[in-house]
């Protein structure tokens, strides 16, 4: 039985109030704030220093290096397309482009992606360092570079850091950007060379964030110091393979299938043990729970603090893609929509950008628009003049954790000690004394443990059962992870770029080793497609990777990859569409490897092709616009669940009667100016919150939150005397239960069990009743629900819109955030008042354990219409520009809320027909 909890109030004590602000936050400016002061720094700031670093985009510029002109063609939006008659010279105007534009944020990036943040921000960024030191990016980025990488790749890289050094040449902080201009208050930082490692660490910050299961297999093993083993199945529910439908049915893994049934069925990479179990026995034979438990979730600090890339790494994120063939559109030609579910940031973690050689030829190759990051050359999301691609993340299970025994010198495995792998690393520090770490590596990779010093302590208070070695100093944590093995996903850009056809595509995903991204495609001669790439793990029998494995028994390690051949893909399917949206890839019964035990659950997937479904049933056809309509899609699949079983209830109370009938005849669907969307989410969030929530160890809630709960090692009877005031340790969007699809999932699977132990919870404060069955813990969210919006909204409900609670705040990720108060009014903007929501097509992301604002976003939109290209559509969440105040900053924001698409210009008479400004780099 879920254990007995009591609400409480007050601040959290202890040492997971130390978490010294580290997290994306990259704080900075404390140092700031006493040197410039408010006013003083305003005035520093004339509009001359605001606009000093506004790029150029009319007339001319000499570069050297260049072998011929270049011209840069700016539409009314800032976006740049690139016209060249070499390869080299079109990249390396990329880089200059980007520079222009972004260099800060890039700088940010190379720091972040090398351990080296300190030396701009100073000491407050030593931890993230230390550990980022420990994961080694930028070393595999730079052993990818030396060994991996193709000759043609390596130029390409080169003539784009020479780009960007072209930007930097002769230029002051000041010049550059803003934010160097704060800055040059605290330490005389001048930004280095661009280089080709730089450019392909990127790859590996991204990797980071979309790297599969590994917070879950951290919380399935936190979990255990309160819930036991049919407590956290149930909190992990089987992939509903009979609703929500894999991306590849009719796919080229049928060969395999066909011997996998033969043998009998039994995956040899972890057996056939399902979401929330597992075959590996690695609890039993590894630390015991409270020895995990502690371990964990001081990792899960460490980890937590780290500035996100591209996006949160929680259950609930992802991203839609789907592509329909031409006998299903209004062209006859293919459509492919995609819009990719990251964190909100300012500027977007997207550069839209076209790069076109006047004539392509083996001298010059390319001629492709889309989506890329500042940064890195090419375009990773887009199309070129055949073909088109989109990605989401697979959730693919690329990392793993062990648990090592560390003997002096060394770790132990298969019953005899190994020496460790070191080196040593000098982080230095703006305004401070450099420091210096040394980094440990096992046979399964680098140890996170010596980066926290928390895991130290409780590694020595491991309590384990027999079959583990003695702990003697404790164990330590390692990371298994495919990115720290240099691999070719650089190659795989440039190839995709060109691709003419589904074998030239295919040929370029087989070089895709990180991150694992589902690939959608679909070209100008009515084919569509989908192929999963990446670099996918085997395992030894009986281990899936759902929690952490031991380390020293050879029987957890790694035993290969799967074959690319091997894995899923699908061309030309009989029902004319396909559509991925981080639901399981193949049906489990029908795959002999273990791609993963935690796909999301395919909520909006399956949404997403019941709308094609609606839409081409009795001939009808889809159009560009249909397509941009079901990405806005806002409607709750789980308020179609809930909503009739809140509306049988006899609530009694007249304001929350009031409050329950905003329910009746409510479409499902969450605008922003809905009262019955903001009533039913907040009933939904203290659903799970009473359900769940308050039955969550402490590192699973949210940070400040507390309860009275009975003491962990308790035996026998306690009473409320007995019990201890606990409070949660995580971050508002990283908590649990975070209300994505897996809690649809939950509690769908608990629907009919009306007196399942998970729906009772104790009376609340003053005259919140008691719960002992479904509907009675209903009533009190409803109750609950109704004065939480009073308190927020107002007594009327006729006041009440999801907008005023569901808003998005777009914050410069370094100086906006902790910056001082008149830098964050110049770099930060927003609110906007969103429609959509958790789980829904239009994924505009929230935490129902913290709140309800916006934490992730469709960071982009775009529909290619394979027919006739210049019909295509885009838009970015911000702009072009990283610059404040710069025209086009936010300047696509206010039509992105809205669910608007720009003109996506391509052939050369509409980019002509589109630009605004012309600027000519010269040799």
């Amino acid at each position: 039985m879920p254990p007995n909890t009591t609400a409480s109030t007050g601040h959290k004590p202890g040492k997971s109030g130390r978490k010294k602000g580290r997290k994306a936050r990259l704080i900075v400016l404390v140092l700031v704030l006493a040197v410039v002061g408010g006013l003083a720094f305003g005035a520093y700031w004339s509009i001359s220093t605001v606009r000093a670093s506004f790029p150029q985009t009319k007339g001319s510029i000499t570069l050297e290096g260049l072998s011929g002109p270049v011209e840069v063609k700016r539409d009314g939006y800032g976006i740049p397309q690139i016209y060249a008659s070499s390869d080299e010279d079109l990249f390396m105007a990329q880089g200059y482009v980007q520079a222009q534009d972004r260099f800060y944020e890039m700088d940010v990036r190379r720091h972040m992606t090398s351990g080296r943040l300190s030396e701009m921000f100073g000491k407050s960024q030593v931890e993230n360092d230390e550990f980022l030191r420990t994961l080694g990016w930028d070393r595999v980025a730079g052993q990818e570079y030396d060994t991996k990488l193709s000759a043609a790749t390596k130029k390409y890289l080169q003539a784009y850091a020479k780009g960007v050094n072209a930007y930097l040449k002769g230029k002051d902080g000041e010049d550059i950007s803003l934010e160097y201009a704060a800055l040059g208050f605290t330490n005389d930082y001048k930004p280095a060379q661009w280089t080709p490692v730089d450019s392909i660490s990127w790859l590996k910050a991204m990797a980071w964030d979309l790297r599969g299961n590994m917070q879950d297999e951290i919380d399935r093993a936190l979990m255990t110091s309160r819930l036991g083993p049919k407590e956290i199945a149930a909190l992990y529910p089987e992939y509903p393979y009979s609703q929500n439908e894999a991306i590849v049915q009719e796919g080229q893994y049928d060969e395999l299938t066909k011997t996998f049934e033969q043998e009998g069925g039994t995956s040899g990479t972890g057996g056939t043990s399902t979401n929330g179990t597992t075959g590996t026995g690695a609890t039993a034979s590894s630390a015991g729970t409270s020895a995990l438990q502690s371990q964990l979730s001081g990792l899960y600090n460490v980890l937590d603090d780290l500035p996100t890339a591209v996006g949160v790494n929680g259950s609930g994120i992802g991203s839609n893609s789907w592509v329909v063939a031409g006998k299903y559109t209004i062209t006859g030609k293919p459509l492919l929509a995609n819009d990719p579910h990251l964190s909100a940031s300012l500027p977007s973690v997207w550069y839209q950008m076209g790069l076109h050689c006047r004539t392509v030829s083996d001298k010059c190759q390319y001629d492709v628009t889309g989506y890329t990051f500042a940064g890195m050359p090419g375009v990773i999301i887009g199309h070129n003049k055949n073909i088109a691609w989109g990605m989401t993340n697979s959730g693919v299970d690329v990392t793993d954790l062990y648990l090592e025994k560390l003997s002096g010198g060394g770790y132990l495995y298969d019953g005899k000690v190994r020496p460790f792998t070191s080196r040593e690393e000098t982080i230095k520090v703006a305004g401070g004394t450099p420091k210096k770490i040394v980094v440990r590596e096992t046979n399964n990779g680098p140890l996170l443990s010596d980066r926290d010093d928390e895991l130290v302590k409780v590694g020595k208070k491991a309590t384990v059962n027999t079959a583990a070695p003695d702990r003697g100093d404790g164990y330590g944590v390692a990371l298994r992870w495919t990115a720290l093995d240099a691999g070719t996903s650089m190659d795989a850009v440039f190839a995709m770029d060109k691709a003419a056809d589904w074998n030239d595509f295919r040929a370029a995903a087989r070089l895709f080793d990180v991150p694992s991204q589902n690939l959608v495609y679909a070209d100008t001669e009515d084919h569509i497609g989908y192929t999963l790439p990446g670099k996918i793990p085997t395992r030894a029998s009986g281990d899936d990777g759902s929690i952490p494995a031991p380390g020293w028994d050879s029987k957890y390690s790694w035993t290969g990859y799967i074959k690319f051949d091997e894995l899923p893909y699908e061309l030309d399917p009989e029902r004319g569409y396909i559509v991925t949206a981080n639901q399981a890839v193949v049906d489990k019964d029908k795959y002999p490897y273990t791609l993963t035990t935690d796909w999301g659950y395919g909520t909006r997937s399956q949404r997403i092709s019941d709308l094609i479904e609606s839409k081409t049933k009795g001939g009808g056809k889809i159009s560009t616009d249909d397509m941009r309509q079901m990405q806005l899609d806002n409607s709750s699949e789980i308020a179609k669940l809930l909503v009739p079983k809140l509306l049988a209830i006899d609530v009694g109370d007249k304001d929350v009667r009031e409050a329950q009938k905003l329910l009746e005849g409510w479409d499902y669907t969450q605008d922003a100016d809905s009262a019955a969307a903001a009533y039913f989410n907040a009933v939904w969030r203290n659903i799970l919150k009473l359900a769940f929530g308050n039955k969550l160890p402490k590192e699973l809630r949210v940070k400040g939150q507390c309860l009275w709960v009975e003491p962990i090692d308790t035996t026998g009877p306690v009473d409320d005397t007995d019990k201890v005031r606990e409070c949660g340790e995580r971050d508002a969007d990283q908590a649990q239960p975070d209300g994505g699809d897996r809690w649809f999932e939950v509690v769908r699977s608990l629907m009919d069990d009306e007196d399942s132990d998970w729906w009772k919870t104790p009376a609340g404060v003053g005259d919140r009743p008691k719960a002992d069955n479904r509907d009675e813990l209903f009533k009190r969210a409803m109750i609950d629900a109704r004065w939480e919006l009073t308190s927020k909204l107002g007594k009327d409900i006729d006041s009440w819109s999801w907008g005023r609670l569901h808003r998005l705040f777009l914050k410069n990720q370094t100086l906006g955030t902790e910056g001082p108060g008149f830098l964050r009014y110049v770099l930060n903007r927003g609110p906007w008042k969103l429609s959509g929501g958790e789980a829904t097509v239009n994924a505009t992301g929230w935490n129902a354990a913290g709140g309800y604002g916006v934490v992730w976003v469709p960071s982009m939109r775009m529909v290619v219409n394979l027919s006739d290209l210049d019909k295509s559509k885009w838009i970015s969440l911000t702009g072009a520009s990283g610059h404040a105040y710069s025209a086009h900053y936010t300047d696509q924001t206010e039509k992105w809320a809205k669910g608007e698409l720009l003109d996506w210009a391509y052939s050369s008479k509409a980019v002509d027909d589109s630009t605004r400004d012309t600027l000519v780099l010269k040799p």
